[in-house]
């Protein structure tokens, strides 16, 4: 007999967000994690989490928790050097916001110290050596300061994008790098987000407080050398790539850099085996699709293993179900960040052009502007 029902390796957001869902279904539940919630660390990089994201968060109880975070009510689309714009409005779609922005570290603070109080889940402060899967039951290996240790478990859910891998996975180098930091401005953001396409790739300000989160991806040379500038000739490089609809950026905060790779798994569920979140695809951070489609991975799992028989959890038509559950969602989401990448990052004339007319024609035709918006909210299935 396994000891866990379900066993889960990464206490990040997209794991502890799968354990606390399963509080109170009666299952042996686990979550494997090195670091304790007070060892979260403080992560200033900004996340635009979607509506659809609040929801199952506010289902999680932990939404307020998460308070202030900033809501965004517009998103402003447009490419550098080229016609062509569109509005999204989160009214058009009958939302109170399209999305909200706050830094990953409150993030994953709150929802460590929630997987903490949830009751009848273990914590195994360890770090996992191997897994692998039986025809019964998954074996987790691990080493948690007294030697390698095991457990068992009738479902493995891998949702740590750093561990091993749980399946092999396609990657895609993007060539790009991307840059965050906090800046300010002397004209209010009134809760627009904006996504500028530039040639090396797009550039986003996010409504973060009275201030705006920058997320600039670009090519891996230039985002070193934004890193390295004085705060002075960086605003105005940043000037210089978004304009002045915001007036003049006057102050930037400490900025980190770090490189864009496309990655996804071939197979999200087998064997005994899960991968959720950046274990099953790591995506570019264009439109923030990327930690808003892990929270569903985790929703989606949670709600196939209420609905199993406890023997049946983990079994091969459990994992069939859950991986028609996810295909459209997740394909869609990985092919939109994808196309969006290539077809913005470069400066050829016919794309230009044929990108200006697209975005116009977008901003005009309001059925297609909504059916974006309720994408970009809620995911395929939205």
């Amino acid at each position: 007999m396994p000891e866990y029902d379900i066993l889960i390796v990464g206490g990040g957001p997209v794991g502890a967000a799968t354990a606390i869902a399963l509080r109170g279904a009666g299952l042996e539940v686990g979550v494997v994690e090195a670091r304790g919630p007070q060892d979260a660390r403080v992560d200033p990089r900004p996340i635009a989490l979607s509506h659809g994201s609040r929801l199952i968060l506010e289902r999680l109880g932990l939404w307020q928790a998460l308070q202030p975070a900033t809501p965004i009510e517009r998103i402003h689309v447009s490419q550098q050097g080229g016609f062509g714009r569109v509005e999204l409005k989160a009214r058009d779609v009958h939302e109170p916001a399209l999305g909200y922005v706050l830094d990953y570290g409150a993030l994953a603070t709150t929802l460590a110290r929630a997987l903490e109080a949830t009751p009848g889940c273990r914590q195994i402060r360890a770090r996992v050596i191997t897994f692998d899967a039986g025809p019964e039951a998954a074996v987790v290996r691990f080493d948690g300061g007294k030697g390698t240790e095991q457990a068992t478990a009738r479902l493995l859910a891998v949702a740590d994008g750093g561990t091993l891998a749980a399946a092999p996975a396609h990657t895609r180098d993007y060539h790009q790098s991307v840059v965050t930091t906090g800046v300010s401005c002397t004209l209010p953001h009134f809760n627009v987000a904006y996504e500028r396409f530039t040639p090396d790739g797009p550039l986003a300000l996010l409504p973060m407080g009275e201030m705006l989160a920058l997320v600039w991806t670009t090519t891996p040379d230039h985002a070193q050398e934004l890193c390295e500038l004085p705060e002075a000739a960086f605003l105005m490089r940043l000037q210089h790539a978004f304009g002045r609809r915001l007036g003049v950026f006057n102050r930037a905060g400490a900025r980190t850099c770090y490189p864009l790779i496309l990655k996804v798994a071939d197979r999200i569920a087998q064997s005994r085996i899960v991968a959720l979140g950046n274990a099953a695809q790591t995506l570019h951070p264009v439109a923030g699709q990327g930690l808003n489609l892990g929270l569903r991975d985790a929703w989606e799992l949670s709600a196939t293993v209420r609905n199993c028989e406890r023997h049946e959890i983990g079994s091969a038509p459990h994992l069939g179900r859950y991986r028609s559950r996810r295909r459209l969602d997740r394909g869609g989401v990985i092919g939109f960040t994808d196309t969006l990448v290539r077809l913005f990052s470069n400066d050829i004339a016919p794309l230009k052009l044929a990108r200006g007319l697209g975005l116009a024609a977008l901003d005009i035709v309001a059925p297609a502007k909504d059916f974006v918006a309720r994408r970009m909210i809620f995911g395929a299935r939205g």
